[in-house]
């Protein structure tokens, strides 16, 4: 299999589950909004999914991505080693991640007491386990991911999501509300994690040459260059959860539901980056430790052409029809979300080109930078949170946040381009391109959005959208339809 195809196998295979992944989420969050919770149970819901998932960072420690890296290293150079560091990296895991949980379990009612929110204490309770099954889910993801063999995590995703959807709604229904919609996140994830520790003993585990003699101090340079992963992964929950602790303590749980509403549109957007990102980033890291840092540098660039003529046009049209889409699909209660989303339009983009550029530099032998860069990213995310949610509430915590990543993702691609020297100038020269092809279809779109009344006229103006841009992109030579045909078949 040549490296093109490997890469687009892996692509389809990833996309797939975030597809899926991305439609189990959109389903929840219509039920959850629309039909069960009142925008202040769903407020309190992602106040306490917030609060968790900062405790998190606790539960990792930095692991995952460094035996990601060591792994991936390790199978090129003596897959004898890979065996241990799987065994060793994993005993940390649900030691460290074990202990967390329980701690945050049994402190719940207290912590609800500090935060001022003592209502969301039995929802703390049972989200000490969402910490645990977070933790192994992405520890097995990033393994699947140092193997090259990103359909695992993909099904990983699909378990999870699947679950969770379907154990969430039930327990709702039945009326154990935030608690039990807390509830279905830890079964997802804990149903996910027992298939994945499966398939990993089944698939490559017990597969690989025993490990007679560890390499003298791997054990240490795993956790040496589990600090700076470390850091860049409580950078990272800090900067996209304390924003949502903010909003919970100095506004209302409505405003952290109109907030979060905004971030979900928002991830449901970036399921094609994240699934580039995913796929390639091993790859960055096998070529350019194998010195084909040309070639590492063409994958890159070819994949930030794509990345932006997909978002910049996609961002554009989300700022015009996120009134009628808040309005007929999640319900006039959430109207209050509609700036945000209009705001989190330009967040899309900014995360879509992180999520094909962050993770390279940890294969690239670059965590200290990005995690000195995320570091500075979270501290300053903090303090503009701190100034801008008491005058502007939810909407200071949305500006903070656009403000920060796109700093923080402008200095991760001048890092991957100082590495790998990809064609900056042409990728500046078709961003005009799709800039002017955006301009044209949101002008198509205004002028039809008069004619929106419901779910399938809004439907219809979106896929007319669609229309323009996809003639505009190809007339324009930006595409090929013989090889996106190609790449995706």
């Amino acid at each position: 299999m040549t490296l093109a195809d490997r890469i687009a196998a892996g692509f389809k295979l990833t996309m797939v589950g975030r597809v899926v992944h991305a439609a189990a989420n959109g389903a929840l969050l219509l039920v959850l909004t629309r039909y069960l919770l009142e925008p202040d149970q769903y407020g309190l819901l992602y106040f306490a999914i917030s609060v968790v998932g900062i405790a998190e960072l606790f539960g990792t420690l930095g692991v995952p991505n460094a035996t990601a890296r060591y792994v991936n290293e390790y199978l090129e150079k003596d897959e004898r080693q890979v065996r241990y560091i799987i065994r060793w990296s994993l005993a940390i895991i649900l030691a460290v991640a074990l202990s967390v949980s329980v701690v945050v379990s049994l402190a719940g009612g207290v912590l609800a007491d500090l935060l001022g929110r003592p209502a969301v204490a039995p929802v703390l309770t049972v989200g000490g386990l969402y910490i645990a099954g977070r933790s192994l889910i992405g520890y097995l993801k990033s393994v699947f991911q140092a193997f090259n063999r990103v359909g695992y995590s993909a099904g990983l995703t699909v378990v999870n999501s699947v679950t969770r959807l379907a154990v969430t709604t039930g327990l709702v229904v039945l009326g154990y509300g935030v608690t039990g919609a807390m509830a279905g996140y830890v079964v997802g994830f804990f149903v996910a994690v027992a298939v994945g520790l499966v398939a990993l003993y089944a698939n490559f585990y017990r597969s690989l040459p025993p490990t007679e003699t560890p390499e003298s101090d791997l054990r240490g340079r795993i956790a040496r260059y589990s600090v700076p992963t470390a850091a860049t992964r409580a950078s990272v929950v800090l900067d996209s959860k304390i924003d949502t602790v903010l909003v919970g303590i100095l506004a209302t749980p409505a405003a952290v539901a109109f907030y979060t509403l905004a971030r979900q549109i928002a991830d449901l957007c970036i399921a094609p980056a994240q699934s580039l990102g995913f796929t390639i980033t091993p790859t960055l890291g096998e070529q350019s430790a194998a010195e084909n840092s040309d070639t590492a540098g063409r994958i890159y660039g070819e994949s930030l052409r794509n990345v932006l003529l997909l978002y910049v046009p996609a961002a554009a049209g989300l700022v015009v029809v996120a009134e009628p889409t808040i309005r007929y699909v999640v319900g006039t209660e959430y109207l209050g979300a509609v700036a945000l989303v209009q705001l989190y339009a330009l967040f899309v983009v900014v995360r879509a080109v992180h999520k094909i550029t962050g993770s390279a530099l940890d294969y690239l032998g670059l965590a200290q930078i990005r995690a000195i860069a995320r570091g500075t990213s979270a501290g300053g995310n903090f303090l503009l949170n701190l100034l801008l949610i008491p005058p502007l509430g939810a909407l200071g915590a949305g500006i903070a946040t656009v403000i920060t990543y796109s700093a923080y993702t402008g200095v991760n691609v001048y890092y991957i381009h100082r590495e790998l020297q990809f064609d900056i100038g042409g990728v500046a020269s078709d961003l005009a391109r799709v800039a002017a092809i955006a301009l044209v279809m949101v002008g198509v779109v205004v002028s039809v959005l008069p004619h929106v009344h419901g779910i399938v006229s809004l439907a219809a103006v979106i896929a007319t959208g669609g229309a323009v841009w996809a003639t505009l992109a190809v007339a324009s030579g930006l595409v090929e339809p013989s090889a996106v045909l190609s790449f995706i078949t």
